[in-house]
C-alpha cells in the first residue's frame, strides 16, 4: 500500500466522521429523557422550572439541535471535548482514565482468542473427521450459540465463588482481568476456530501441499510455515473486526465484572444523556475501527503479496 493509497483512506474517513457524529447526536438528541432532569434527580434536588430552564440555557440545551451539533464540533476540532453534563467533569480526563482498562482487556483477550484458536483450528484440520474434530467442533457450537454474559457469570461461579482464585468483582488489579478477558477470548475463539478450521481445509486440498508432502516435507512444517501464512489474510480479517469491537468497550462484560473501561462509560453516559461523553467514546470508536482496518490492509501485503492496493 502505498502513500497515496493511505492518505486517500485517510481523506475517505473525513466524511464517515461527520457522518457518524452527527448521527450519534441526532439520535441522543431524539431520545427520550432529559439531562438536566436526569442531573437533578440525581442529587436529591426538586425539579423547580425556573432552575430547569437557567441550567438548560447554561448547558447550551435550549438550543437548536445543529446549533447544539455545531457547537460541540467545534470545540472539538479545537480539542476540547468539553464537560459531562452529570458531574461537571472534563470528558477527556474522563475518557483518557478509562481507555487504559480497555486496552489492556482488549489486548489480553485478542492475545488469548489467538493463542487457543489459531493451533487448535489448524490441528483439527489435520485431523478431519476424527474424534478431536467433532468434539471441538461441539464445543464451539455451544459456545458460539451461548450469550457472553452467560459465560462470564459461568466463569465468576467457578473461579471466584467455588474455588475464590479470583475476586468476585473485577478489580483494578491485573488479577482482575482475567475472567472478562477469558470470556471474550472464548466467544471469539469459538467463532475463530470454525474459519480458521475451513480456510485451512481449502489450502490442504490445494496441489502445492501434495507437492510438499512428495518430497518429504513435514506434516508440522506444513501446517504451520504453509498453510498457516496462506490463511493469515482470514486471521487478520477476523482480528481487525474483533479488535475494533473490543477498542469500544465490550458493555455487558465490563457491566458484568464491573471493569471501569469505555464500555461501562459509554453505558452510564447513555442512560444519563450525557451527550459530550457519548460523542467523544463515538469519536473513539470510529477513529479505533478506521485504524484498525487500515493496519490490516497493509498486513495483507505483507502475507499475501499478490494482493495490489485496495
Amino acid at each position: 500500500m502505498t502513500y497515496k493509497t493511505i492518505l486517500g483512506r485517510c481523506l475517505q474517513f473525513i466524511p464517515v466522521f461527520f457522518g457518524i457524529t452527527l448521527l450519534s447526536f441526532g439520535l441522543i438528541y431524539i431520545a427520550p429523557g432529559d439531562p438536566v432532569g436526569i442531573r437533578l434527580s440525581a442529587g436529591g434536588i426538586a425539579a423547580d422550572p425556573q432552575l430547569v430552564e437557567r441550567m438548560r440555557a447554561e448547558m447550551g440545551l435550549d438550543q437548536p439541535f445543529l446549533v447544539q451539533y455545531g457547537h460541540w464540533l467545534i470545540h472539538f476540532l479545537q480539542g476540547d471535548m468539553g464537560k459531562s453534563y452529570i458531574t461537571d467533569l472534563p470528558v477527556a480526563a474522563t475518557f483518557w482514565k478509562a481507555l487504559p482498562y480497555t486496552l489492556r482487556m482488549a489486548g489480553t483477550a485478542m492475545g488469548l482468542t489467538l493463542l487457543i484458536s489459531l493451533p487448535l483450528g489448524i490441528a483439527i484440520a489435520a485431523c478431519c473427521n476424527s474424534r478431536m474434530d467433532y468434539v471441538v467442533r461441539f464445543l464451539t457450537f455451544v459456545l458460539n450459540a451461548t450469550p457472553g454474559f452467560i459465560i462470564g457469570i459461568v466463569l465468576m461461579f467457578i473461579f471466584s465463588y467455588r474455588l475464590g482464585w479470583i475476586p468476585v468483582l473485577a478489580t483494578t488489579k491485573p488479577i482482575g482481568m482475567v475472567l472478562p478477558a477469558l470470556t471474550l477470548a472464548l466467544v471469539m475463539s469459538s467463532r475463530y476456530i470454525r474459519q480458521i478450521r475451513a480456510a485451512a481445509l481449502d489450502e490442504l486440498a490445494k496441489d502445492y501441499v501434495i507437492g510438499l508432502r512428495a518430497r518429504g516435507i513435514t506434516e508440522r512444517t506444513i501446517l504451520f510455515r504453509n498453510v498457516l501464512k496462506n490463511i493469515m489474510v482470514i486471521v487478520i480479517t477476523l482480528t481487525g473486526i474483533s479488535v475494533g469491537s473490543l477498542l469500544g468497550g465490550t458493555v455487558i462484560i465490563e457491566t458484568i465484572f464491573n471493569w471501569p473501561g469505555i464500555g461501562s462509560l459509554i453505558m452510564g453516559a447513555i442512560g444519563n444523556r450525557d451527550y459530550p461523553v457519548i460523542q467523544a467514546v463515538v469519536v473513539w470508536m470510529a477513529l479505533a475501527f478506521f485504524l484498525v482496518n487500515l493496519l490490516a490492509d497493509l498486513s495483507y501485503r505483507y502475507f499475501n503479496p499478490k494482493i495490489k492496493d485496495l
